[in-house]
Order: C-alpha cells, then sequence, then structure tokens
C-alpha cells in the first residue's frame, strides 16, 4: 500500500498559525491597534465579547464570535479596559521567539510554514502614505530565518481583522477606500519581500468571517456584510494582478473554511437544503476562483434580502475577471448534518451524525470528510489546492518530566492524512501541501482559550496569558517529524 500511496516528493509539509493568535508584540515598535485588540477571553460556554464604551462612558460589550456577532448599540465604540484581559496583545509572544520557534519547526523537517501580517505593524492606521519600517524588517527577518532552514513561507495578508483607525473612520470594508489602503499593504509586502515568498493567500476564511472585527463595520446586517466582502472580493482581484506583475513567480490563492455538510437522510428536502448551504460557503471561492458572480448567487440574495445593485459598480465586473485565484486553500477539521428545517447559516448543520465522535468542543471528528472536501474543491475549479488548516483542539496535560503525551493528537491527524494521501494518490487531487494548524500552541480563535490546545510544542500560558512562554515538544512532534522525514511514507508502517 505504502507503494501505491507514495505521495509526490514536492509536496510541502508544515504548520499554520495567525498574528492574532501567535505573535503578540502589542503595542510595540509602532504597531497600531487591531479591530481584534478589543476582544475578550472566552470558553466553550462563554462567548468571546468586544468591549465597548458608551456616549455616557458606561461600559458595555457584545458577542463577537462569528458564529454569533452582534451589532454595535448606538454610539458604542471599541475600548480597551485596563480590567480586561485581551489575548491577542501577547498572544504566545512568537514576536519575541521566533528564532526559538522557527528552529523547532526546522526540526521537524517543515518545508513551508504559514503565518500572516498584522497589517496595522505595516500601517499602524492603515492610512498612512509609507510602511513602518519596524514592522516591514520584523516580518523580512522572519522571512529570512525561514529560508535560512528551507522553510518556505506561506503569507496570509489579511487574517479576520483590519487596522481600528480604518474601521472608526471608514466603517471598515464597507468603504471603497479600505481596498487602497489594502494595496498599500500589499504593495509595501511585495516590494520589500515578494521575491523570497512563492505562496500568499490575500484572506483568510472569508467565507466564515462576519462583524466588527473582520469587517470594520459596527452593522452585522445581510446588506452590510456582503457589501463588504464585495469590496474584499475586489481588493483581492487588484492584489492578484499587483502580484502577478511584481512577482510573476508567485502564486495567490484565498483561504477558505470548508467542513464537510451531508444531507442529515436521504429525503431530497435535505439534499435540496444542503446544496443551498453548499451555495452559500462555496459563493465565496466561486467568485474568487471563477472571476464571475455564480448564477445562483441572485437567489441566494433574494433569500437573504441583499440588494447587489447598491454595492457592484461599472468595471467591478473586469476587475474579477481578471484577478482570479491561482490555487485554492481551506481549512478542515470536521463535518456536520443539515436538514431541510435548518437556518441557513455560515457553519454546520444541527443534527449530531451518530457515526462520527465529537471534541469536547462539539465537533465532529470526519476523516473521510477530507478527502471528499479535496475532491469537491479540485472538481469544481481545477486549480491546485492546498490544505492550510487541519487538527485537533484538544486538553493537552504537561507531566513530570515536562512532555505531553497526546496520542490523540497523533491519531487524528494519521487518520486524515492517510484520507489526503488516498485524495491525492488514488483520487488524482493536485494537492499543493499541508500545514497542521497550531502546529506551536497558540489561543483558539472559537474560544478564546489556551486550553483549546493543537500544537506539536507545549507552550506554558494559561487562559489568562499567565505562564513562562516555555516551549516543549509533545509526542506529536518526533511523530509529525517522521511524517516529513518520509514524505508521509511513515504513515503506512502505524499499526
Amino acid at each position: 500500500m505504502t507503494d501505491k500511496l507514495h505521495i509526490p516528493d514536492t509536496f510541502l509539509w508544515g504548520g499554520a498559525t495567525s498574528d492574532f493568535q501567535y505573535e503578540g508584540g502589542f503595542g510595540e515598535d509602532g504597531r497600531g491597534l487591531l479591530t481584534r485588540d478589543f476582544e475578550t477571553d472566552g470558553n466553550v460556554t462563554t462567548p468571546r465579547q468586544l468591549t465597548l464604551k458608551m456616549p455616557d462612558g458606561s461600559r458595555t460589550s457584545v458577542n463577537s464570535s462569528f458564529f454569533q456577532c452582534q451589532p454595535f448599540p448606538e454610539g458604542a465604540v471599541p475600548y480597551i479596559y485596563d480590567d480586561q484581559y485581551y489575548p491577542s496583545h501577547q498572544a504566545v509572544d512568537f514576536y519575541h521567539h521566533w528564532r526559538e520557534d522557527i528552529a523547532l519547526m526546522a526540526e521537524m523537517g517543515f518545508g513551508v510554514f504559514r503565518f500572516s501580517i498584522t497589517w496595522s505593524r505595516i500601517f499602524p492606521t492603515g492610512d498612512e502614505a509609507e510602511p513602518n519600517e519596524a514592522g516591514l524588517k520584523f516580518y523580512e527577518d522572519v522571512v529570512d530565518e525561514l529560508l535560512a532552514h528551507n522553510i518556505q513561507p506561506l503569507i496570509t495578508i489579511c487574517h479576520d481583522e483590519l487596522p481600528a483607525y480604518l474601521a472608526e473612520k471608514y466603517n471598515g470594508w464597507e468603504d471603497r477606500h479600505v481596498i487602497d489602503c489594502y494595496l498599500n499593504l500589499c504593495r509595501a509586502l511585495f516590494e520589500r519581500i515578494g521575491t523570497k515568498c512563492k505562496y500568499w493567500l490575500t484572506f483568510n476564511e472569508i467565507n466564515a468571517i462576519a462583524g466588527y472585527i473582520a469587517t470594520g463595520s459596527p452593522r452585522t446586517d445581510q446588506q452590510t456584510h456582503y457589501r463588504c466582502i464585495h469590496h474584499m472580493f475586489l481588493a483581492s482581484a487588484k492584489a492578484v494582478q499587483m502580484g502577478h506583475e511584481m512577482m510573476p513567480e508567485a502564486m495567490f490563492g484565498t483561504m477558505y473554511a470548508s467542513s464537510e455538510v451531508y444531507a442529515a437522510t436521504c429525503k431530497p428536502e435535505d439534499e435540496f437544503r444542503r446544496m443551498q448551504f453548499r451555495h452559500m460557503t462555496q459563493f465565496f471561492s466561486d467568485v474568487m476562483a471563477n472571476g464571475i458572480y455564480p448564477y445562483y448567487s441572485r437567489a441566494m440574495f433574494r433569500r437573504l434580502g441583499v440588494n447587489m445593485n447598491e454595492f457592484v459598480e461599472a468595471g467591478d465586473a473586469e476587475t474579477l475577471a481578471a484577478g482570479t485565484l491561482d490555487y485554492v486553500t481551506f481549512s478542515y477539521y470536521r463535518s456536520a448534518l443539515i436538514e431541510a428545517s435548518d437556518e441557513l447559516k455560515r457553519m454546520g448543520g444541527s443534527p449530531t451524525n451518530p457515526y462520527l465522535p465529537v471534541t469536547p468542543w462539539g465537533w465532529q471528528i470526519d476523516p473521510v470528510g477530507l478527502r471528499f472536501v479535496m475532491n469537491e474543491i479540485y472538481d469544481r475549479y481545477h486549480k491546485p489546492i492546498f490544505i492550510v488548516e487541519n487538527g485537533l483542539g484538544a486538553i493537552d496535560e504537561l507531566l513530570p518530566d515536562g512532555t505531553v503525551d497526546d496520542q490523540y493528537r497523533i491519531d487524528y491527524l494519521r487518520d486524515h492524512l492517510r484520507e489526503m494521501a488516498k485524495a491525492i494518490c488514488i483520487d488524482g487531487v493536485d494537492c499543493l501541501g499541508y500545514t497542521m494548524w497550531g502546529c506551536t500552541d497558540l489561543v483558539s480563535l472559537s474560544t478564546g482559550e489556551m486550553a483549546k490546545r493543537y500544537g506539536f510544542v507545549y507552550v506554558d500560558m494559561d487562559d489568562k496569558g499567565n505562564g513562562t512562554l516555555e516551549r516543549s515538544k509533545k509526542k506529536s512532534f518526533d511523530w509529525f517529524k517522521e511524517v516529513c522525514a518520509t514524505n508521509g511514507d511513515s504513515l503506512w508502517t502505524e499499526e
């Protein structure tokens, strides 16, 4: 079986992170405020909050999670309170541990590392004419260190956030001016590190964002949301065109959240509901990969009460067509069921699949679903794909000897990677690589916890940011090191 399922030698193995969960360095070296900086921690039962100040000076907050984000009360503005913990400020402090962390990645044999840019580290308000040199130098140093270890950078330009000033002055992506601000960021990055980096992502999980943090708008209605999304589509298309002109060898993609969704039963009504849900999630990649709004978007917008004529302008269609993606990347963690009676949402269905185990956070573990998604995406776009997020969030116990016996993580990854190999070697899917999410422990996006850990490397930090930040290897570290060294062949030698 090993010979039959030998993954191509060009395949890239590695890990992935995001700036606000991993980098830290809040306020250092000219870094400005991000929309993400006002978000609190939470847990599986307590949603994360955006802290706000009312016009009369009183304190309030709204849910910030993309599952249940809320609009701002009239006159409320984001505000940082001294007695509140904000995970993005420190994260796990890659800003001061980057050489150490990259050395651990190199020891594992990474060929690629995905990380994101803190926009406000390059342009503190987002509206400056010239970039912050200290911010550019930091990312150039990171890129150079990666390349010195033969690790290719995979850069997410914008990961679910933007400078707070752009939100305050322009309501973020509601205003087309922010497209120009984004392109200034792209130009600064391309000029400084563009020739050193082949793989770029214009946005992260654009089909699973909502609310102030990702869009900069205090409103959450569907009309505002899709206006912001349309402007992000245009920004991506223009960035792709710019990138191709400045770095002809570079490849550009955008990342999508791709949970597999099955019909709850074989009832035709359930299957039709699944199709409608799939349209809502694939709409984003359809536009960006194909360069045109899909036929079903009009019906979808009618259901949502969205008037696209309010935000689409002359010339937009040509811009989208000229800036299509070179490859399609996605995250995959779980699958879900949907039935005809379910409300159409951005993520997941309501019933539980009786054939699948579930994590403590309610995520259904479905390795075969990854193979399904890989085939589905490749068949839809006929472009190379890249799995840029996958992994198991779990509660890890640090043993007295400083190790973590995370066999459960090894089991999860082995089962998923075997299905990935089948999609590549049996089904013929063109997959460029795989980056495991949170390769070094980081703050959970959905809950803001440290208790929900993903990494091969344990970070000594608790849910409130306390700890030494010391890094230590888990059992999965050596396991993944062997996977990288054998280009996946070791997956088939295990019992």
